[in-house]
């Protein structure tokens, strides 16, 4: 069984790709009021629970209103 040492940097730049991911997302609901399906609390909640890039990447390609 491998050490952590051993996966922390490929453990590390997927955390940081992952907060960045939220973050950016978070944003863009907050700032935005329309969207394709949905409301601003279904897809905040979508995104928190579906952190791990599943709830950012499904609004970004269900929800997000084109500009």
């Amino acid at each position: 069984m491998p050490d952590i040492k051993e996966l922390l940097p490929f453990i590390i730049p997927l955390i940081i790709a992952e907060v960045i991911l939220l973050v950016i997302t978070l944003r863009h609901i907050f700032t935005h009021e329309n969207y394709k399906r949905g409301n601003r609390v279904l897809w905040v909640i979508i995104t928190i629970v579906g952190m791990e890039f599943i709830g950012p990447i499904l609004y970004f390609v269900l929800g997000k209103e084109e500009a």
